[in-house]
């Protein structure tokens, strides 16, 4: 296997919606989804094909004048687990990818972004240490 940095899972999918909690309800509803109250998004738990370790991908509806997915002009934006999201950067800005000056660092981890061909922004996201699986 190759030293590149590459993604291990889908840490979340997001995408606009007109209502996200009426969405949200009725994903819980008749999907079985369990959205917290309050909050729009239902955690997926799983584990890692390469490490067994527990992991988790969101699925939350954002409201749709959301400005989070921007400068994509996409109503979606996927979110990908890495391990390393530094190295995963500089690998996609050394191969000439579009990586934006966009950087946050919070309780849930590291976040970094990238837009694909078709200008969707891509969520890059190192989990904290504690939820590293």
């Amino acid at each position: 296997m190759s030293d590149t940095p590459r993604v291990h899972g889908i840490g979340g999918i997001f995408f606009k919606a007109n209502d996200p909690q009426a969405l949200a309800d009725w994903y819980g509803r008749h999907l079985g989804l369990d959205v917290p109250t309050g909050w729009a998004g239902a955690l997926l738990p799983w584990k890692r094909a390469d490490t067994g370790a527990d992991a988790l991908t969101v699925w939350s509806p954002f409201a749709a004048d959301t400005r989070y997915f921007e400068p994509g002009d996409k109503p979606y934006m996927l979110n990908f687990r890495v391990d390393d999201l530094d190295a995963m950067l500089a690998s996609l800005r050394a191969a000439g990818c579009t990586v934006l000056d966009r950087y946050d660092e919070t309780e849930q981890g590291k976040f970094g972004y990238v837009q694909d061909p078709e200008g969707a922004v891509v969520e890059l996201w190192q989990p904290a240490a504690d939820d590293a699986g």
